[in-house]
């Protein structure tokens, strides 16, 4: 997207009550010659310089980015710190899947290295599983034990995102069944065993009834956008905040909006740069949720 066309949304999103902007990249898209010659006419060097101007600028305007580039570099990685309030990376999955053989940057052990160097960034991090692409349970549990690993070394991950996979038309696993919700309700509930004290996380827009899930250890819904589709899966819509709630309540729970950067983080500031910091606090209450 040209920056303009970013800003505009982030303007549309200022004034809808948003508090996070999601950017979310492709694998070094620059490599590729379209990108590249896009990237030229917009007058930037590489993938990195866009992103970290677009979060320069999307900040200034009073909402937080949260950037998930794939796999960066520790400079690189450095650099989107300085703009963003979080940042994020998918395990997916700790062993080694057919599915990803010809996709390098799933690589599990590279990409436990970039949370790694998010850590020693002190970074508030996302990351999480993605299940039904061919893992066992087992290896379900063992990423979970990974990321718990790293998280007690720097203390940096602030949520797991437990997402089922979601088939795509025209892919190689178009074919290929969706988890079912008790694979799903069954993992959410060992991720909290795993770890009782992590945000637990399932799209609301990926899962039938996010009741259940909820019973089983899940305290957090993601984000849901009144001015853009869900990019990723952009055949499933978002359900309606009033119909969370709604969920949310009958499932005997009490709703509460927080920022892309979890209370725990806003209340420590080795975890926010100096720009991010003041743009952190006017947006968050005492406790450091969403001032409403």
């Amino acid at each position: 997207m040209p920056p303009g066309d970013v800003i505009e949304v982030t303007k549309r999103a200022k004034v809808a009550g948003c508090s996070e902007a999601l950017l979310t990249l492709g694998e070094r898209p620059d490599v590729h010659a379209e990108a590249r010659e896009k990237l030229d006419a917009l007058g930037y060097e590489s993938m990195v310089d866009y992103t970290e101007d677009l979060c320069r600028q999307i900040l200034e305007l009073g909402l937080l980015p949260h950037t998930n580039a794939g796999l960066l570099s520790e400079r690189e990685i450095r650099r989107l710190r300085r703009y963003n309030a979080s940042m994020g990376l998918m395990l997916e999955c700790i062993a080694d899947l057919p599915v990803h053989q010809n996709s390098p940057g799933k690589d599990p052990r590279r990409r436990l290295k970039v949370i790694e160097v998010a850590g020693k960034l002190r970074i508030p991090f996302t990351t999480g599983l993605l299940i039904g692409v061919g893992e066992k349970f087992e290896d379900r549990v063992r990423s979970l034990l990974a990321i718990r690993k790293l998280h007690e070394r720097y203390g940096h991950i602030q949520e797991i995102i437990i997402q089922p996979f979601d088939p795509k038309p025209g892919t190689p696993m178009e074919n290929r069944p969706r988890p079912s919700e008790s694979e799903l309700f069954a993992t959410v509930a060992v991720a909290r065993s795993i770890m009782p004290d992590m945000n637990i996380q399932v799209p609301p827009n990926l899962v039938s009834n996010v009741s259940p899930l909820l019973l089983a250890g899940a305290n957090d819904l993601g984000g849901i956008s009144p001015v853009t589709p869900d990019f990723i899966n952009p055949e499933q819509p978002w359900p309606s905040v009033a119909e969370l709630r709604a969920e949310i309540k009958r499932a005997g729970f009490t709703p509460r909006e927080r920022l892309p950067i979890y209370p725990r983080y806003v209340k420590d500031e080795r975890f926010m740069s100096e720009e991010v910091r003041e743009h952190v606090y006017e947006l968050a209450d005492e406790e450091g949720y969403r001032a409403c």
